[in-house]
């Protein structure tokens, strides 16, 4: 069913994915200049390449392409001297050969090409933290556990590739992470030092380099297998976490202005499971020590202040059965001493916290405090956190969410990415006066079919429950919409921001409306929202759903007998325990979905965690699969066999069982199984993207308007 809304790249898969978008921003260290983070679709519409681009941070100017190359950049930072840093996998012409494995470059702001200035065997991770005021760096990289030096890893990895041996042997819990096994390499913290970085011109080997005694046709075995010397004309990495386990897993790490002192988020194993303590390391000697600990207790996501005495951070308890824990505020001196939570009567979780700069108060006033974002009534704003104690004061009041969020030294207005259910990211600038500005961008923002709103209910228990409404153009009392209940994942999560996984808005242009709840265990209505549905999963974020899906057939809008489900994760949970518990949909689609929880909390990446958030008791009460023989109606499963998330073998008995007790006697079924062998948690593929969304829209016409099936062209 198409709507009648005028044409936008929503109307058209193949429009949708070829949209740019913004996926980083980060500040100049004067504020001048902000660079972007951008992927666009290749020539071949098979996947996306990313580039760097700088604009101005004043809103003035257009963007300017900074990188090119096939292999794509990411990770962009600055250094203290205002050269661009970023992660990419392109060819080093200083290289012998070319690996294919990430290093990390530079981009001089003088101007000039890139250089690599990492020549590592496994290649960079990331940049973990950069220095405001020193040329120095601290870089993620994985290293095998035997290597010695880096250039004994380089041997280790040589002899296993030439062997193609791809075995690993695990000692420890976790063995695998997300999409992707855990090991051999462990998580590394390495200290770079720009100072070290020399521009030489390189002359060939002579010679006399390349033989000895005239004979250059013998070489001895030992000179062939002698590992080749890290370059002498880049910086070396100096490793500050050496034979780490998993324990630079880190749940972050920032560095003090000076470069010296390196605050870490560390992981400690603790049996199957594990936890968070915050150190403190000297870069210079690699010394650490331990700053806070405590037992069944979290600290993450540090930062330090602009002046390099202060840390923040975040302190949480290990959730149990019994209810979930608060996400707290803290900050205390550099070596820890003097720690006091702040906002303590606020439970608003924070999903990030940096400084702010020293004048961020009123005029001549010194009143130091975090900028904060929180999840916050279907939004994500702004916050500042006073450091004296003071009740926090919410910056933006928009419908937006923020991300990415940088404070400008010099005038200490911000600079961020924010957007919205109708807005992909873009950056702005926020003043100290609250005013917004949108800065340039080289995806521009295009236009949007339908339009939101936002509607509320009672709960049952009495309690608000939330939603945004995207209704189509035309949708009337006298042309009623068909609806799609799409419930998010998580589940501590909100429908508040963007996402270019799952966009409503290509539903919407064609004709349905689109229902984005907050049911109980969703962020940004405090903790006793969220312990609402805690170990009861099947409880009130269904009878929450149930109620605000009532409340949205209520509008004249809305065709209340043409209705439908869908969700991905805890999303697709819902949508199974949906299918289990009421008849009242057309269909259900599930994508991801857990279904057997027993089952589940021993396969999942992180097995320990979802076995101590439910008793056993819950974990039998809220398990969808036991109400399989109760499901009427029609559901499309979706899952890629590469999600260690919620692994495949939750769809496969999904399947398995709906096959069980429904198929016919000739195995024919209403209901449809899409499989993607090298797909993970979502499905990231462009034309898998695309066949994802045919396949839905095809399945959701099929059964809410009965339409004949109209298998995608290229599902063979």
């Amino acid at each position: 069913m198409t709507s009648e809304s005028q044409s936008t790249p929503f109307s058209s898969l193949d429009d949708y994915i070829a949209l740019p978008r913004v996926e980083g921003l980060t500040l100049s260290p004067d504020g001048v200049r902000v660079v972007l983070t951008v992927a666009t679709l290749t020539r071949d519409r098979t996947t996306y390449e990313r580039a760097l681009w700088s604009v101005c941070s004043d809103g003035t100017g257009v963007p300017i392409r900074l990188t090119r190359s096939a292999k794509g950049e990411s990770g962009a930072a600055f250094t203290a001297a205002g050269d661009v840093l970023f992660v990419s996998s392109r060819p080093d012409a200083a290289a012998e050969k070319d690996t294919e494995a990430a290093q990390l470059w530079l981009l001089p702001a003088g101007g000039g090409e890139a250089r690599a200035i990492t020549r590592l065997a496994g290649g960079v991770s990331g940049i973990a933290a950069v220095a405001a005021i020193a040329p120095s760096l601290v870089i993620a990289a994985d290293l095998l556990p035997s290597a010695t030096d880096l250039e004994s890893d380089g041997v280790a990895r040589k002899e296993r590739a030439d062997k193609k041996v791809a075995a690993i042997l695990h000692e420890s819990y976790p063995v695998r992470y997300w999409d992707h096994d855990l090991g051999p390499a462990e998580p590394h913290l390495l200290a770079l030092d720009l100072a070290d970085l020399q521009d030489t011109v390189t002359l060939p080997d002579s010679d006399s380099d390349r033989a000895s005694d005239g004979d250059s046709d013998r070489a001895s075995d030992s000179d062939t297998d002698a590992p080749a010397p890290y370059p002498a004309d880049l910086p070396r990495p100096r490793d500050l976490t050496p034979t780490p386990g998993r324990t630079m897993d880190t749940a972050g790490q920032a560095l003090t202005p000076d470069g010296s002192t390196l605050i870490v988020a560390r992981r400690i194993a603790e049996q199957r499971s594990a936890r968070y303590v915050l150190v403190s390391i000297d870069v210079s000697t690699g010394i650490q020590t331990t700053l806070f600990n405590e037992p069944k207790v979290d600290f993450e996501s540090p930062a330090v202040s602009l002046d390099g005495r202060l840390i923040a951070f975040v302190r949480s308890a290990v959730s149990t059965p019994h209810g979930p824990a608060d996400q707290e505020i803290w900050v205390a001196d550099l070596d820890g001493g003097h720690p006091r939570r702040l906002a303590a009567e606020w439970d608003r979780w924070p999903t990030s916290l940096v400084f702010d700069a020293p004048h961020g108060g009123a005029p001549g006033e010194s009143n130091p405090a975090l900028i904060v974002t929180a999840d916050h009534n279907g939004r994500g704003p702004i916050f500042r956190v006073p450091l004296d104690g003071g009740a926090p004061e919410q910056l933006t009041t928009d419908d937006f969410t923020y991300t990415n969020v940088c404070v400008d030294a010099q005038t200490g207005d911000l600079v961020a990415l924010r957007s919205s259910w109708i807005a992909p990211a873009h950056p702005v600038r926020i003043s100290r006066s609250g005013t917004i500005i949108t800065l340039a961008t080289p995806a521009a923002l295009t236009d949007v079919p339908g339009t939101i709103t936002e509607i509320e209910t009672l709960a049952e228990d009495g309690t608000r429950v939330r939603a945004w409404l995207l209704l189509p153009d035309g949708a009337s009392a006298q042309h009623p919409a068909p609806l799609l209940l799409w419930i998010h994942g998580g589940p501590l999560n909100s429908w508040n921001a963007w996402s270019w996984r799952w966009s409503p808005l290509l539903a919407v242009a064609r004709g349905y409306a689109v229902l984005l709840p907050d049911p109980a265990l969703s962020t940004g209505y405090g903790l006793e929202f969220i312990a609402r549905g805690w170990n009861a999963w099947g409880a009130k974020p269904y009878t929450d759903l149930l109620a605000i899906t009532d409340a949205a057939e209520a509008r004249p809008e809305i065709d209340a007998t043409l209705t439908a489900a869908m969700g991905g994760s805890f999303g697709g949970y819902m949508a199974n325990w949906v299918a289990g518990h009421t008849d009242r949909f057309r269909a259900i689609v599930s994508h991801a979905s857990l279904w057997s929880l027993d089952q589940f909390a021993g396969t999942t990446d992180n097995s320990e965690y979802w076995q101590s958030i439910f008793s056993p008791q819950g974990m039998v009460d809220n398990s969808p699969h036991q109400a399989v023989r109760d499901i009427v109606t029609p559901m499309l499963v979706i899952h890629g066999d590469h999600d260690y998330r919620v692994p495949i073998g939750e769809s496969l008995r999904l399947w398995s069982e709906l096959a069980e007790h429904h198929a016919t006697a000739d195995g024919s079924t209403q209901h449809k199984f899409l499989f993607f062998p090298d797909e993970n948690h979502w499905v990231l593929k462009p034309q898998h993207a695309v066949l994802w969304y045919q396949t839905v829209f095809a399945f959701l016409d099929q059964h809410v308007h009965g339409a004949d099936w109209n298998r995608p062209r290229l599902l063979g």
